[in-house]
């Protein structure tokens, strides 16, 4: 995994033979959220091929996180994360990523 800064906030890449992960986050909490955050998205896409873009946008006007998901084959989802509800947390972002994954095959 590569992480960098690019434009102030961070890009994570995680690059094999089979799939690549990009993810960009802006406004997003403090480093280690940051972090746990990029580590949850690359484990939930680790098992799927082919290259995934994930961006989750922060917003300074409200509590809100816009996620957007984009992957193989014109795969494309967005989701807004909402921190009154508990959608802030890593474990949580993964878990809404895994669902919107699931949406796909279901």
């Amino acid at each position: 995994m590569r992480v960098r800064e690019c434009e102030n906030f961070p890009v994570a890449l995680y690059n094999t033979g089979y799939m690549s992960v990009t993810v960009e986050l802006q406004n997003i909490g403090d480093a280690p959220t940051r972090s746990e955050i990029v580590a949850v998205v690359e484990h939930v896409l680790s098992d799927r091929p082919g290259a995934w873009h994930v961006i989750i946008l922060g917003s300074r006007a409200n509590e809100s996180w816009e996620m957007k998901v984009a992957g193989p084959k014109g795969y494309e989802r967005s989701y807004t994360l909402m921190g009154s509800a508990g959608e802030h947390e890593p474990q949580v972002v993964g878990n809404v990523l895994a669902k919107l994954l699931s949406a796909k095959t279901a």
